[in-house]
């Protein structure tokens, strides 16, 4: 009987953390930058090019952050499989009790586990080494420009959806429709986040809401207050 192939989520780490970080942030710092804006009493056309503004460098900063971290990120891993790739030229017998000792630390008999490393080590030294040594693996391999296109495609967005209401709201009531629109949109990126994750919907929905409602809270009080000083 052919068995049903097992589905696994960590395969989706290194796109969905940057994706979801990447609209989390576009919601939420453009929403705020926004009610912020519009709380000092500037028209809607201010309030729009304080927006558009906000949504240009908002994504390049993301993606450069996010290039920059993952790309440091290979670095390091890079630089410690060069250090493994010298050990194991210079003792590869120390290399091999090293990973046998790692099994048996995992609950291993000795001589098999001596049996199991060598086997690994002559198919493949280096990433057997990388994978029970060093914890680096293809699933958890960091790829800087794709994190940096999805982060900053997933910031625009995210960031579009405030825009959009701030364009389309009637203005006297313009930051309780941005706020509406974003929390509403920020509730269905954590429970959709939850969902790829395998986490509990609530959870996933209310723990970025929350966080949103609070900056844009933060926000529209630092607005009113220039517009109250002005």
């Amino acid at each position: 009987m052919t068995r049903a192939r097992e589905v696994h989520r960590s395969g989706r780490i290194g796109w969905l953390r940057a994706a979801v970080l990447g609209a989390n942030d576009g919601i939420v710092s453009t929403a705020s930058l926004l009610i912020g804006v519009a709380a000092a009493d500037a028209t809607r056309s201010a309030v729009l090019v304080a927006g558009v503004a906000g949504l240009a460098a908002g994504a390049l900063a993301m993606a450069a952050g996010e290039y920059v971290s993952v790309s440091s990120q290979a670095d390091t891993e890079r630089a410690d499989l060069e250090v493994e790739r010298r050990e194991q030229a210079q003792d590869s017998g120390a290399e091999v009790q090293e990973l046998a000792e790692i099994y048996v630390g995992r609950g291993v008999e000795l001589p098999l586990a001596q049996q199991v490393a060598k086997q690994l080590m002559a198919r493949d030294a280096l990433g057997a080494h990388a994978r029970d040594e060093l914890g680096i693996s293809a699933t958890s391999q960091p790829r800087p420009l794709q994190a940096a296109f999805a982060s900053a495609a997933a910031f625009a967005a995210g960031a579009a959806i405030p825009l959009l209401t701030t364009a389309a709201a009637p203005e006297a009531q313009l930051s309780l429709f941005v706020a509406s629109a974003s929390l509403f949109c920020l509730a269905g990126l954590g429970a959709l986040a939850a969902r790829a994750g395998g986490a509990p919907l609530l959870t996933g929905a209310l723990r970025v809401a929350i966080w949103g409602a609070f900056a844009m809270a933060v926000t529209a009080g630092v607005g009113w207050l220039f517009g109250v000083a002005v």
